[in-house]
């Protein structure tokens, strides 16, 4: 890549694209550098650091994957929204591994507090705008998830107790799926995934009073 040009959303994309060839935990400013063709250091100009680059690249991620849930659920509601979430979820997962890996990456419940703050208090200025991206987007996609979950009348807090539910069982599936765990068994991975999504719906609909 040539060096001119160089930005934090190019660099932030490229980062994003090395995860999805050699993995997300393999991604390194140094590796970055390589494929821009520049020192190192010629890159701390526009990341804060290794941490905050991993930030950048998971806040991409989790902005990628709510387009693509939100432009799935449009006019959908009850299993047929279910499903689009599902499939694009997973979908996502397989398509960019690195960048669903970086999806998952955890802030300590500090940073994200600080986030959450007014942007004009001392807290809220001191984060990163990295920081903020992710945060923000991470709650666009929760709050997708929880409009699933209204639809099926499900309030607080087996609202929550839900969420937690659909995102282990989807996130275990294409976590198993993509790790090759399913491949030595002769039954269809697609047909087991129409059964889990089936039976997700179902407790769903059927979800056991307190």
């Amino acid at each position: 890549m040539a060096r001119a040009g160089v930005t934090a959303e190019r660099l932030t994309r490229a980062a994003a694209d090395l995860a999805d060839e050699i993995g997300f935990h393999n991604v390194t400013v140094s590796a970055l550098a390589r494929g821009f063709g520049v020192k190192p250091a010629a890159l701390y100009a526009h990341v804060q650091d290794a941490q905050d680059l991993r930030i950048r690249v998971g806040g991409l991620a989790l902005t990628e994957l709510a387009d693509r849930v939100g432009e799935a659920l449009a006019g959908r509601a009850g299993k047929d929204a279910l499903v689009a979430f599902a499939d694009a979820y997973r979908d996502y997962a397989r398509q960019f591994p690195g960048r669903y890996a970086a999806a998952q990456l955890q802030l300590d419940p500090e940073t994200v507090t600080a986030a959450t703050a007014s942007p004009g208090s001392a807290v809220g200025a001191a984060v990163s705008p990295a920081v903020g991206a992710a945060v923000s987007a991470a709650r666009r996609h929760a709050e997708l998830t929880r409009a699933i979950l209204r639809g099926y009348g499900l309030s607080e807090p087996d609202q929550t107790d839900a969420v937690r539910m659909v995102n282990s069982t989807l996130h275990g599936y294409v976590s198993l799926e993509t790790a090759g765990q399913f491949r030595h068994h002769p039954r269809e991975v697609e047909l087991s995934w129409a059964r889990t999504l089936d039976a997700l719906d179902t407790v769903l609909r059927h979800w056991p009073p307190a």
